[in-house]
């Protein structure tokens, strides 16, 4: 091992074990989140017909039921009850002894695709909880690639969860990294455009490259061509080839399925510019899909992919969009990739002088969805009335218009875009950086509102993917310091249980087919290592999957769950 923790050590180290199992290296599974090819193929032995029983299974139907047994056949529920009856020949059955089970975790609003095509063996960190998590989760990373081979986290983490509160949040040094990854370089890069740090091996690369790197290891940020957006595009030049890509989003859907995501309805990525002022969220926007479709086409996808393409031109007659609704096929695909609408972005800016209410009428003449996001306490405002004037032309109301985020969202608005028949796309993301005055989505309120309403994460630049910190952010209102910040907002476990599941069906129009553990819908649910009902709050970030299934499938598999 050349000197290096061994991941095995690793395991076996109390609270940093739960660490990197969080992050999916935990067991052997059929779909470890860092394994060399990232899953099986097609007709493999998890394949035929599968029963689960003496579970606690939460079906999330419109009952709520609670079951114990389930089966699965030809990638569907066929029973949903207290037993399953003589399940057939061939069928495999596994003894859950009493875990908890749910549906399998739809995200509504993610940028899985970007995660996919990050550059060298992207390792989130966003379950670390301090320096010495970081130094654990990259030597397990580390054990499992070739010497020298890049280790990177580029966004979806924030310095504020790396040190515990009382002490000044940091990242992780250069000699801290060293002694983490001796062989491998390191580079650490937090949201769109830094600050990031690296270590000996990472420096050098840098430096040699005309990068200014401090001794601590630490690389500046900033939007433009900052140092860091020097470094970042380094790596993308040296390490990106199709192939690097494809492992990539292997790795990037395995780790989601380590936690339980299933689903992922991707929103797409900035328009990249080639150059090193590309931030984190910018990416070839007609070609990032690619290694994704190819990977389905080699029987590899184990989880769903659902497809947005973003729109952010600043041209009234926005040329791109109009190519797209004239040459792209809506909800087009099959059950494990399909294409959806228009989104996160259908212009730019909001306002009246912006090409947004342009590029709204042209998406509702055309019969798409559309989704937008809201940061401020005004944007929300100039989208609502502008779908509002839309509407009046080409009617949406069938249409399934979303908005995302909505920190500021007032009552109002909300029942306006209700009676346009749209829905809200939730996210926990102030988890990492959020203050009291910085704070929303107004989850209560937006909940007792009836409008339809879904959880997603955002992640992989500005928020983490996992979404048991985001439920842990919405049912307690704490942020990644332990302060408490929504305060008044807080919902029940079983109603943002139900966002992650049953109801964000709504917002992939596929609410018959996924969200619920139900005889005819497609077969994905997650076994939890923890009862998510009644752990206590602080363990919420901590719940994984021990078994994963998607489309009747055994996706990931630490080998606990029969235990």
């Amino acid at each position: 091992m050349n000197g290096r923790i061994s991941r095995r050590n690793v395991l076996k180290t109390g609270a940093a074990a739960g660490v990197v199992a969080a992050v999916g290296g935990a067991g052997a599974g059929r779909a470890a989140a860092f394994g060399p090819s990232g899953g099986g193929s097609p007709g493999g032995p998890d394949d035929g017909p599968l029963a689960l029983v003496n579970g606690r299974i939460h079906t999330m139907d419109a009952d709520n039921t609670v079951a114990r047994a389930v089966s699965i056949r030809d990638g569907r529920f066929v029973t949903v009850g207290n037993d399953v009856g003589n399940p057939g020949p061939g069928t495999r059955t596994i003894n859950l002894r009493g875990r908890t089970v749910v549906p399998g975790i739809i995200d509504n609003h993610n940028h899985i695709v970007l995660m996919g095509n990050r550059p060298g063996f992207h390792t989130p960190l966003e379950n670390a909880a301090s320096i010495s998590d970081v130094q654990e989760i990259y030597a397990a990373r580390g054990s499992g690639i070739p010497d020298g081979g890049w280790i990177t986290t580029i966004g979806g983490f924030h310095i504020n969860h790396l040190v515990p509160p009382g002490e000044t949040p940091r990242f992780p040094t250069l000699a801290e990294l060293d002694e983490a990854v001796p062989d491998n370089p390191a580079y650490i890069s937090q949201s769109f455009s830094g600050p990031s740090t690296t270590n000996s091996r990472g420096k050098a690369f840098f430096e040699g490259r005309g990068t200014p790197v401090g001794d601590d290891g630490s690389i500046a940020g900033g939007f433009g061509t900052s140092p860091t957006g020097q470094a970042t595009f380094a790596l993308r030049q040296t390490l990106l080839d199709f192939e690097a890509r494809k492992r990539g989003a292997v790795d990037a859907l395995n780790y989601g399925l380590g936690l339980g995501v299933t689903t992922h309805l991707d929103q797409g990525a900035f328009q990249t510019t080639g150059t090193a002022s590309d931030g984190a969220a910018h990416e070839d926007n007609f070609a990032m899909h690619l290694p994704f479709l190819s990977v389905h086409e080699d029987g590899e996808l184990l989880a769903r992919l659902r497809i947005n393409f973003l729109h952010m031109e600043s041209d009234p007659a926005t040329p791109e969009l109009v190519e797209r609704l004239r040459n792209a096929f809506q909800f087009f695909g099959d059950d494990f990739v399909r294409t959806g609408g228009i989104g996160e972005f259908i212009a730019q800016g909001t306002g009246p002088s912006s090409p947004f209410l342009a590029a709204a009428r042209r998406v509702a003449e055309a019969g798409w969805r559309a989704e937008v996001h809201s940061l401020s306490t005004t944007d929300f405002v100039n989208e609502i009335e502008a779908f509002e004037a839309v509407n009046k032309e080409f009617p949406i109301t069938d249409l399934r218009w979303v908005v995302a985020h909505v920190p500021f969202i007032t009552e109002e608005y909300v029942s306006r875009h209700q009676a346009l028949g749209g829905g809200l796309s939730l996210t926990g993301w102030r988890y990492l950086a959020g203050s009291p005055s910085s704070n929303g989505p107004p989850f209560r309120m937006i909940v007792d509102s009836g409008i339809n309403a879904g959880m997603s994460s955002d992640g992989m630049q500005i928020a983490p993917m996992n979404p048991w910190i985001h439920m842990y952010y919405a049912t307690t209102g704490l942020n990644a310091r332990g302060v408490l910040i929504n305060d008044g907002q807080q919902i029940s476990r079983e109603e943002v249980l139900r966002l992650y599941t049953r109801d964000n069906g709504w917002f992939l129009r596929e609410e018959d087919s996924l969200g619920t553990i139900e005889p005819g819908k497609l077969a994905d649910l997650v076994v939890l290592n923890e009862d998510y009902f009644t752990v206590p709050d602080e363990r919420l970030r901590r719940i994984r999957s021990v078994l994963t299934v998607a489309g009747g499938r055994i996706v990931h598999e630490t080998g606990e769950a029969g235990r």
